[in-house]
């Protein structure tokens, strides 16, 4: 009778404890995926703010997309580096093209790979735009790379734009 009873609080034991493991790694999994969902809505924010900036050519609205040390390779010559240099090149370009306007800015995300504070998306699209009040619409397609960096709030910014 002694055996039986020792069986029975040893497998009791045992049991509670793979149960207790078991939804532990069910809320740890839960909240995982809890988190990456809250990252893939905090993410699209940010390619609609992309999409809304691009369109206004704000150089405040568009400075505002990057995190503080981000680098920005699609301005010609060196890379844009940095949230102070990133606005300055916003303005430099909105002075030397006053009446540019973005008819069409279409990115198409490929799909978002994120790790830890870190996400990497490739991206095509079609954009359209025109120089001068008088000039000719003209379309561009490409690919571009970018780097998003989870800010402290939890919103997520570019850190690395590179085009192709």
């Amino acid at each position: 009778m002694r055996r039986n009873s020792a069986f029975v609080t040893i497998a009791f034991l045992a049991g509670l404890g793979i149960g207790l493991f078991l939804r532990s790694a069910a809320v740890l999994a839960a909240q995982q995926n809890d988190a990456h969902v809250a990252d893939l809505a905090a993410i699209e924010k940010l390619h609609k703010a992309d999409e809304e900036c691009t369109l206004t050519q704000d150089p405040a609205c568009l400075t505002a997309l990057w995190s503080d040390d981000g680098v920005n390779l699609g301005f010609p010559g060196a890379p844009v580096v940095g949230i102070k240099a990133m606005r300055e090149a916003y303005e430099k370009a909105r002075a030397q093209f006053p009446d540019l306007k973005v008819l069409k800015y279409a990115p198409d995300v490929k799909g978002v790979q994120i790790l830890d504070e870190w996400a990497i998306e490739v991206i095509s699209g079609e954009s359209t735009f025109r120089l001068s009040a008088t000039g000719n619409p003209v379309s561009v397609q490409g690919r571009s790379m970018r780097l998003l960096k989870r800010q402290d709030d939890g919103s997520w910014k570019f850190a690395l734009v590179g085009l192709k």
